[in-house]
This record gives C-alpha cells, sequence and structure tokens, in this order.
C-alpha cells in the first residue's frame, strides 16, 4: 500500500509540475485521514507536508477530542499543525446554505489562504474509492449529467481557489485497505458517531444501499469505479462534439439560443443541458423547458430562472441574462447594443469561446466561472517576484487600464518571462499537460491598445502562469497590477 500510495503521489505532483514545496494535509482525524497521515510520513518524511485540521463545533466533546488527537499526533512526530474553529452552524444560517455546504465552504477556503499565505504545492485530502463510488450514486439520483458520473479525478482544482489543486493519491483503495492499513501499523484514529446515522445522505448510501450491492457484486466498489474512468472518457468525446455545435446554435453578437437551429439537432436535448447548465438551470426547469420546446404552444414570453441566471424565451430564441444584484427575481439587467449586459462579462458566448470584458480599474471581475481579481499596488523591492500560483504581478506602467480579458484562441503567442524567442500559448498549455477543460477555462489578458498586424495575436499573459517579457518587473517599477485568477 505504501507503495502504491507513493507512487500516486509522485504522478500527481508530476501533474502539476510541482516537486519541492511541502503540501497540505486535511486531517480530521477519522480513519481515512489519520490513515492518509501515517502514509504521507512513512513515505516522505516529516518535512515534506504540514496538517490542517478543522474543528467545526457539530459534535460537542467528540469534536474537541479529535481536535486534540489530531495536535497530539502532529506533536509526536514533528509535523507542523494548522487549526481552527468555525461556528458552522451560524455560517449555515446566515448564508441560507445545508451544514454540509457550509463546511465544505469553510474548510476549502481555508485551506486555500493556508496555501497562499505558506506556499504549499497543493491540498491532499482523503478521498478513497468507496467515497468515489458514494459520488457516483449521489448525482445519479440527483441527475447531474454525464460529467457527474465520471466520479472524483485524482488531481483538480481547489474549490474557490481555482489556480490550487486538491490531490487525492487514496481513490485507488477501498475502505477495506484503508482499515486493514490502519489496524495493521496501529494507526489512531477517532470514530465520527454521525457515521453510523442514515440522517446523512452519504451514510444512508453506505449503510443501506451498498450493503445490496455488495451483494450483488463484491466487487462492486472496484466496478463503479472502473466505470467511472471509462465514462470520463466519454465525457471528453461528447465535450468535444457539444463546443462543435455550439457555433451553430449561438447567434451572435446577440448571444441567443436559436430555437430552429437548435431543435434540427438529433441530441438537441443534451447540448441544450450542456449549455444551461453552468448557469444553474436544474432538471426541473431544464424539462419544463424541453416539454415547452416540443409542444405546440406559444414559447414566446416564458420565463425560468436559477439562483443567478434569467432565461427568456423568445419567438424564435433563447436568451440568458444575469439577474440584477439585490433586485428581485424577476428583474434582469438590460443587454446593451452587444448583447452583453453592462457591468457583466457575456453569459452563452461564454460557451464559444469568445467573450471580452474590459478591465478599467481594479476590483474582481467574472469571466464565465473564472473569477480574476485585480490590484494596483505600489511596488516595493521587498515585494516577493515569485508570486503564488494563479498570481501574477506587471509593471503597471507597461501594462495599464484600460485591458481585456477573454479566452485562448488558435494563434495566440507571448515571449514568456526570462526568455527571447515567442512561444505559442496552445505550446504552453502542452507544456503545462492542460486537458480540454483547462484549455476552456485559461484566461488571457490582452493589451487593447495593439496596433494589430503579427502582434494582434501576441497576448500580454495567461492569467496565473505566464506573463510575457515585455511587461516584467524592473528597477525602474513604481507600481504594478497583481492579477488572481481563479477558476
Amino acid at each position: 500500500m505504501q507503495r502504491i500510495f507513493a507512487e500516486n503521489m509522485k504522478e500527481m505532483r508530476g501533474l502539476i509540475n510541482e516537486w519541492s514545496a511541502p503540501v497540505l494535509l486535511a486531517v480530521s482525524g477519522g480513519i481515512d485521514s489519520m490513515c492518509l497521515a501515517d502514509l504521507y510520513l512513512r513515505c516522505f518524511g516529516p518535512d515534506s507536508f504540514a496538517v490542517a485540521h478543522c474543528n467545526f463545533h457539530l459534535r460537542g466533546e467528540e469534536s474537541d477530542g479529535d481536535e486534540a488527537l489530531v495536535a497530539q499526533w502532529t506533536a509526536d512526530h514533528g509535523i507542523h499543525l494548522h487549526r481552527v474553529d468555525f461556528d458552522t452552524v451560524g455560517y449555515a444560517s446566515g448564508n441560507g446554505i445545508s451544514i454540509e455546504m457550509a463546511a465544505r465552504e469553510l474548510r476549502y477556503r481555508w485551506f486555500g489562504e493556508l496555501c497562499m499565505e505558506h506556499g504549499y504545492a497543493a491540498v491532499v485530502v482523503a478521498h478513497h474509492a468507496d467515497d468515489n463510488a458514494e459520488t457516483f450514486v449521489l448525482n445519479m439520483v440527483r441527475g447531474a449529467g454525464i460529467k457527474g458520473l465520471t466520479g472524483m479525478k485524482p488531481v483538480s482544482p481547489l474549490p474557490y481557489h481555482g489556480s490550487l489543486y486538491v490531490l487525492r493519491p487514496m481513490l485507488t483503495f477501498s475502505r477495506k485497505q484503508i482499515e486493514g492499513h490502519a489496524f495493521a501499523w496501529k494507526v489512531p484514529y477517532r470514530e465520527d458517531s454521525t457515521n453510523s446515522s442514515v440522517e446523512y445522505r452519504r451514510n444512508s448510501i453506505r449503510h443501506e444501499v451498498f450493503p445490496l450491492l455488495e451483494r450483488m457484486n463484491p466487487s462492486f466498489v472496484r466496478t463503479i469505479n472502473r466505470e467511472m474512468t471509462y465514462l470520463s472518457d466519454a465525457s471528453s468525446i461528447v465535450e468535444d462534439w457539444c463546443r462543435a455545435q455550439l457555433p451553430k446554435v449561438i447567434v451572435a453578437p446577440s448571444s441567443e439560443i436559436s430555437i430552429p437551429r437548435l431543435l434540427v439537432i438529433p441530441q438537441w436535448r443534451y447540448l441544450l443541458y450542456y449549455i444551461l447548465e453552468p448557469y444553474g438551470f436544474n432538471s426541473s426547469v431544464l424539462e419544463s423547458l424541453e416539454n415547452l420546446l416540443m409542444s405546440d404552444r406559444t414559447i414566446s414570453g416564458k420565463r425560468f430562472e436559477s439562483d443567478e441566471y434569467v432565461l427568456r424565451t423568445e419567438r424564435q430564441s433563447l436568451v440568458v441574462l444575469p439577474k440584477m444584484a439585490g433586485r428581485a427575481g424577476h428583474d434582469v439587467d438590460a443587454p446593451d447594443h452587444d448583447g452583453i449586459v453592462p457591468g457583466h462579462d457575456a453569459v452563452i458566448p461564454d460557451m464559444i469561446g469568445n467573450p471580452v470584458v474590459t478591465i478599467s480599474a481594479s476590483g474582481t471581475y467574472r469571466l464565465g466561472t473564472s473569477v480574476i481579481e485585480v490590484e494596483l499596488l505600489p511596488w516595493a523591492e521587498d515585494m516577493p517576484l515569485k508570486q503564488p500560483r494563479g498570481v501574477v504581478i506587471m509593471d503597471a506602467d507597461k501594462f495599464s487600464f484600460p485591458f481585456v480579458i477573454r479566452r485562448w484562441k488558435a494563434g495566440d503567442w507571448l515571449v514568456p518571462f526570462g526568455m527571447k524567442g515567442k512561444k505559442k500559448v496552445s505550446d504552453l498549455f502542452t507544456d503545462l499537460k492542460y486537458d480540454t477543460f483547462q484549455k476552456g477555462n485559461a484566461v488571457i489578458l490582452s493589451d487593447i491598445r495593439e496596433d494589430g498586424g503579427e502582434n494582434q495575436r501576441r497576448v500580454a499573459a495567461v492569467a496565473g502562469v505566464r506573463i510575457d517579457d515585455r511587461y516584467r518587473v524592473t528597477s525602474s517599477t513604481v507600481s504594478v497590477l497583481r492579477i488572481t485568477c481563479a477558476i
């Protein structure tokens, strides 16, 4: 088990192109995370990682006991411990979300802050094969599309900090294997009393559904995990097909979905789901919309809502607009003459890779699901040139407001910092081992004052990754733009 764990970790660190910095392990005190910590210690030593522990104060003395165990274990082995107390119930109530979602938001936001502050290469969590199978069943029941059936990935963006990564080196291990390791090596851990309750959905699946599946197929966890790898490959094929269809059904520049063009495509239902699901339209809304499109009823004048967007039906098209901040749910911003909502990025054009957002001042901007924070700061000699992953700094006199952010286009190139020759952005993606999703979500910074010609495709930076050498900080720099990109 140690050998496989070490091989998994080395492969994952290679995927994120990070070999030297320590990682941050999320350790709750339960059997899974304590085995993760024990394996990491045995394989890589105490200087290779730090531990983060969250006390959510949901189980009274039990929560405090978990914290005490983790504190004692890290002290015994000379490992640095970060710990934090959360008012999880208060956060959930104040934000109108479930306790589970509140705990997720709180811990992942904190993990990202620790990585940014201390330079940890990634967050390592203890998700294993049984967890992955539970996720598969959960997503199948609630209807999460083909992507939801592909399971957790060994490497994925850290929630709320898309420029950082979550690593899952234990996905190849079953719960029984983890229990065997804990027994063989006398790994200390604490049992969460709520694990035996079926009140939570995951526990219900674990205690009520999995025993039935195991009677039908004793190796069902391994089988489900294998099937998820096939579905992941199929999902990539479907993703490529959908992106190829988008220009056929999206009407530019009005950013509308053409109903006649959509309905002539045999697989239009899934294509419509692919387009609208990122904007929060759930399965019941999509089902109602599909029924409307297939009926003989009048199509125009209907409205469908998600938390942040409104879909409006016209006679021959569907229009998606962001809701106005601070207004009632039925109010939406009116698009300008380019079809882009003032103060917002384009909605549907984001799906075909051609929105452009102008950045005129410091602030936080959105490009689809990407969040870009722009700061104008005075330059100081003690400010480090090497920035955390996801952050770039540029000389503000050389690269100044206004500029634009957009998606990558074929032909884009730059001269990477410290180099003399130009490099295609597509080649940079290859070097970084980007998959289709990462390429499609990369954010390009572009100086809108370029004079065309060869320079028209010379970009200023790939946000959070590389800057063009002409915008580097030098001894004469007075102020800088610090740009943080989270996908």
